[in-house]
């Protein structure tokens, strides 16, 4: 009753011929890139003074925290007495 029925002969599925446009867009030219001295060298440098700003930055962090922490214990200390 709820068998499935398949047909008496099963075509195969399409198969996908390749054309000359299909091997035309398969062989189009890289460009060609190059490096020179120069852009290493500024790449270097701006990798340099980027990790030399967010080292700044996380010892700004660090001090004002340091110093909202004495300032708040100074703070407890006084109302205290």
């Amino acid at each position: 009753m709820f068998l499935p029925k398949y047909p008496d002969s099963p075509t195969p599925p399409p198969v996908h011929t390749h054309t000359a446009a299909d091997q035309v867009l398969a062989r189009r030219p890289v460009p060609q890139v190059s490096v020179n001295t120069g852009a290493v060298a500024a790449l270097l440098v701006g990798g340099v003074v980027l990790t030399a700003l967010l080292a700044a930055v996380a010892v700004t962090a660090v001090s004002v925290a340091v110093a909202a922490v004495v300032l708040r214990s100074l703070l407890r200390d006084q109302h205290r007495r």
